[in-house]
Formats: C-alpha cells, sequence, structure tokens
C-alpha cells in the first residue's frame, strides 16, 4: 500500500486525533490491504486495532437463516457486546478471538483506550456498528490483484472458498447494505 495513497488519511486522523479520540472503521473487500492498513495504522500511532476475522460466527452458529442475512456470517452480538460498546464507553476491553483453524473461542484478551481505535474488516461497517464511528474508510481493490493475493496468501482449497462463497457473501453485504456509499473515505 502506497503512502501518497494514505496521505489524506493521515491528515484527517491527525487532525481529528488533536481534538478528541478517534475510532475508525476499514471496511473492503478480501484482500483488499485492511489488515495492513491497520497495521500501518498501528505503528504510526501507537493503537489498538480490532480484526473483525476474529468474529466470525462458530460452527453452531452458521444457521441458512443467519448466513442468507447481509454480513450475517459474523458473530456481530458478541463484536457489539465485548468490544464496540466498551470503545464507544472509553473503557478497557476484554474480548476473545476467534480461531478460525481450531474454530474455537481462545483466551481472553484486555486492551486499554488508546487514543485511535481502529476495527478493521469486512463487515466493520455494519449498520449496527456504523454508527458508532468517528471516521470511515472502504478499500477497493481491482478483481486481478485480489485474486492474486488471495492465491498468494491461501492453499489452492482455501482460495476457491474465498472465490466461491465468501467473497460473493462480501460483494452482497457491500450492495445490500451500501457500505461503500456510507463510508467517508475510499482508497
Amino acid at each position: 500500500m502506497e503512502e501518497k495513497a494514505l496521505l489524506p488519511l493521515f491528515l484527517k486522523l491527525d487532525s481529528m486525533l488533536q481534538e478528541k479520540e478517534v475510532l475508525l472503521a476499514i471496511d473492503g473487500g478480501s484482500a483488499a490491504g485492511k489488515t495492513t492498513l491497520g497495521k500501518l495504522l498501528e505503528q504510526r500511532y501507537a493503537c489498538n486495532v480490532f480484526h473483525m476475522d476474529d468474529f466470525f460466527l462458530r460452527p453452531e452458529q452458521r444457521t441458512k437463516e443467519r448466513l442468507a442475512e447481509p454480513g450475517g456470517n459474523v458473530d456481530r452480538e458478541r463484536f457489539y457486546e465485548e468490544v464496540l460498546q466498551k470503545l464507544v464507553e472509553r473503557k478497557e476491553v476484554t474480548y476473545r478471538r476467534y480461531d478460525c483453524k481450531t474454530m474455537s473461542l481462545l483466551e481472553p484478551v484486555t486492551l486499554a483506550p488508546t487514543r485511535l481505535t481502529v476495527v478493521e474488516g469486512a463487515y466493520s461497517m455494519h449498520p449496527l456498528f456504523s454508527k458508532h464511528y468517528d471516521y470511515s474508510v472502504f478499500l477497493e481493490v481491482d478483481k486481478e490483484t485480489q485474486i492474486e493475493r488471495i492465491r498468494k496468501r491461501n492453499t489452492p482449497k482455501m482460495a476457491k472458498r474465498f472465490f466461491q462463497e465468501w467473497i460473493l457473501l462480501e460483494q452482497e453485504y457491500f450492495e445490500k447494505l451500501r457500505v461503500k456509499e456510507r463510508c467517508d473515505m475510499v482508497i
């Protein structure tokens, strides 16, 4: 991710942080650079970064009805209760990451508030959450780059799931909930 493309975001955050604490959402498609941007912000601002990947549904929650909802494959309720409510109240957050490999919740992690807090990942701009953010960014990625990145970082079997399942769910979420249009900045 080129720093030149991120300069408007850095300038906006610098300005906002002079006046108040900031809760930032980064949404966008698979392999768009959300996690990379989160890491850059973490290094630049010494901030906490929460990953929506840590809130995917556990197997017992994956019902046909739930997966039919736009953005339904993320545990919105757990994210809201364990993380977002506490962030809004500027309180310490204790939450459990979901491990996709073991399909279980890991031991609790506790984080103290930071001046900037980032929530990154697809589904971070779900309407249940979006009203709580101070600023939001949508990251775009062209199809060729997306395919290349997904193939590079996954086994062929996992890449196939991205292409046949997860990207389709993301696209439905983006379209039906007008995610890109509701973000403050598109990169």
